[in-house]
């Protein structure tokens, strides 16, 4: 519907030839209709064109959306609510992005049972929010405390709440420094949980402890060693691998080839915890030396800078830092002393 009131009009059409409309459109137009919401005219498809007609000073916004939509399609990205949302608040006039992102970074979701909103704190944070919006397969490397489980956990109800994923699968490698699996006392299930606390903690901050067991009944949200992904497709899914620098590179390798249709993917890890058998490469390491520049993969680095836990824990990750960096330039001159036995 055209509410334009009496301003000037224009329109202007795109050439869909080689897009894929489902992808841009979203099912039942839900796109179209999103954009539709922001502006005061109508954008719609018919054949192999994309029509946007209404008041020409919002024009220019639309038109700027649409481009970036487009682009993305013909590079076969899914386009969902969260990426048309995204696309208007960064192309958008200050009020349409404090509409839709709220205050300084916008609220990701509100925290179970309160209005406590969950939002970014540092600009490394919002890069990673923005890369798992723009990407279906996002690498989050970085120290303790700088959100990368907890935002991969966020983001992942955030989703779910919008449609756009019907369930949440929560992996990790059963690894852990001087225990194995075996040892610890009860069933599988009770074997396991050890492992997946940290999960469950970001789970239980943001929807409450009662709702994460009527989730995890029905489904929805699952929770399972890597071990236990081997011959699986994961469709309609946004799946987390955490503490991914204890996979081997053929848990990897076997990890993203389990993406199935309308999957997301968030892999996070620290490399300076590598808890494998001395001798065994990192999966999260090696991955980037391959899939570094990959269309549709991104890479995303935090450092003490994004920390958010006590602030003694930002000084304890720069320590361990400067220490192993210092490691690092005393061996290869170590390597160069001559030896004092050498020519006597």
């Amino acid at each position: 519907m055209n509410r334009s009131g009496g301003r000037p009009t224009e329109e202007i059409r795109f050439d869909l030839r080689g897009i894929d409309q489902v992808a841009l459109c979203g099912p039942g137009d839900q796109n179209l209709r999103r954009l539709e919401r922001r502006f005061d005219g109508t954008v719609s498809a018919r054949g192999d064109q994309l029509r946007i007609a209404g008041p020409a000073d919002q024009i220019p916004l639309i038109r700027d959306v649409v481009a970036d939509l487009l682009e993305r399609a013909r590079r076969g990205q899914r386009i969902d609510a969260v990426t048309v949302d995204y696309l208007l608040a960064s192309h958008g006039s200050p009020d349409l992005a404090a509409e839709i992102l709220g205050e300084e970074t916008g609220p990701l979701l509100f925290a179970s049972g309160s209005r406590r909103a969950v939002r970014t704190r540092t600009a490394g944070q919002q890069r990673y929010v923005e890369a798992v919006r723009d990407h279906d397969v996002v690498f989050v490397v970085g120290p303790a405390g700088t959100g990368k489980t907890y935002l991969a956990v966020v983001l992942a109800m955030d989703y779910l709440k919008r449609n756009l994923v019907d369930r949440i699968i929560l992996v990790r490698p059963a690894v852990e420094a001087g225990e194995q699996l075996g040892f610890l006392p009860g069933d599988l299930q009770e074997k396991i949980n050890p492992y997946l606390r940290p999960l469950y903690d970001a789970l239980s901050d943001i929807l409450g402890p009662a709702r994460i067991g009527k989730y995890m009944e029905s489904g929805v949200i699952e929770a399972t060693p890597l071990a236990y992904m081997r011959g699986r497709t994961l469709n309609n899914a946004f799946v987390i691998l955490d503490e991914a620098q204890n996979t081997t590179v053929g848990q990897m390798k076997m990890f993203l080839t389990r993406l199935g249709h309308q999957a997301k993917a968030v892999i996070t890890g620290d490399v300076t915890q590598v808890d494998l058998a001395a001798g065994e490469k990192s999966g999260l390491i090696h991955v980037r030396e391959i899939l570094a520049g990959t269309e549709g993969i991104a890479f995303i680095e935090l450092d003490s800078r994004d920390t958010q836990r006590h602030p003694l824990v930002r000084r304890i990750v720069d320590a361990f830092h400067d220490a192993e960096r210092n490691a690092h330039t005393a061996a290869p001159e170590a390597a160069a002393a001559p030896d004092p036995g050498e020519g006597a």
